[in-house]
């Protein structure tokens, strides 16, 4: 496995062409100044000590050298250590709803970014469980896989918005579906986390909560939202929003938190329910009554380590660097004094 320490050096690469650029402007305007003295052949003749060809070289390494020098500053890593180790932890599937009524902004800064932030936190708490996520809207879809690469969750989380699933309505049973088929193995405790402001239009969600205990499996619900609701707003391409979501009869539409359904979403899943507001967005509670369940032990694959491998490109820029030093632009009248072809 690599990966470069320092992404930002990289961008430097892009001086390399345009100092090409310069170089070649500054060999043709070097060429017309001499060429206003007469013809170039006999300028040549006048003037044997200049060495086109030698500036070209210098300039070329000089380009290796600098090359070499970005790559080392950004110090390329390679992970060397995969190590197989026995993990405790229990499995987890977060279902997150990625509707439009998820842009409400009761919980600030709205009801989907709450969420994520949430996500993420939890991510930087878990030890040795394994984790997923589902995305669903209309249709539930899986986004991550089960894993224990916790770096891996949090780049697939940031990718998330309400475009990621087409079709439009909040199909929870399906994502609970979704879910159960999404674990692996039937020997760890398993754990399926919603979290929705619960307005359930698509499925039965109260019994597929009810199969997953048959299967062992613990449904925990979260409500992002205020009872009192809030306008769905709406965004233009070009991400400035253009007003809220109005009905058929040009009624603003009210998206209110259904705590009634995720409660007994909850009780039928053998979980429990909590509402996030403002301050606190819940998930802190559920993975308390997570870490109730018996965890069991699973063998992990990591990259445990990551060894440097900057010295090698440094080292390379160096020589060329130091190369370039030892090639004058000028001819040596030393080696010119070495002509195998002159006549005697």
């Amino acid at each position: 496995m690599l990966q470069f320490e320092h992404t930002a050096f990289l961008y430097a690469l892009v001086l390399i062409p345009l100092m090409a650029i310069v170089f070649m402007l500054m060999l043709t305007w070097r060429r017309k100044k001499l060429a206003a003295f007469g013809e170039w052949s006999v300028i040549k003749r006048l003037m044997p000590a200049i060495s086109i060809p030698r500036m070209v070289i210098k300039f070329v390494l000089m380009m290796f050298g600098f090359a070499f020098l970005i790559l080392g500053l950004a110090n390329l890593q390679v992970g060397s250590k995969l190590m197989e180790g026995e993990r405790k932890g229990i499995d987890m599937m977060i279902c997150l709803d990625v509707s439009n009524s998820m842009l409400a902004e009761d919980i600030k800064p709205n009801r989907l970014e709450r969420s994520k932030q949430a996500i993420s936190k939890l991510i930087d708490k878990l030890g040795g469980d394994r984790i997923g996520i589902i995305v669903f809207a209309g249709k539930a879809y899986t986004q991550l896989p089960i894993t224990t690469d916790y770096a891996a969750a949090k780049l697939f989380l940031n990718t998330i918005d309400t475009k990621v699933v087409p079709t439009q309505g909040t199909a929870i049973g399906e994502a609970i579906e979704l879910a159960k088929s999404s674990f692996t193995d039937d020997t760890h405790s398993k754990a399926i986390v919603v979290i929705t402001d619960g307005e359930n239009h698509e499925d039965d969600a109260i019994e597929a909560a009810k199969d997953a205990t048959k299967k062992g499996i613990n449904v925990f619900t979260i409500g992002m939202g205020l009872p009192d609701g809030a306008p769905i707003p709406e965004y233009n391409s070009y991400g400035r929003r253009t007003g809220y979501k109005k009905d058929r009869q040009g009624t603003t539409i009210i998206t209110k938190l259904n705590e009634n359904m995720l409660q007994q979403i909850a009780d039928a899943g053998n979980g429990v329910y909590v509402r996030a507001n403002n301050s606190r967005a819940g998930l802190s509670k559920v993975l308390e009554e997570i870490n109730k369940l018996e965890k069991t032990e699973f063998e992990s694959k990591m990259y445990s380590d990551y060894e440097d491998r900057f010295q090698y490109f440094i080292g390379a820029a160096l020589l060329f660097f130091l190369i370039e030093l030892f090639i004058f632009e000028r001819k040596s009248k030393w080696f010119s004094k070495f002509d195998l072809f002159k006549q005697k």
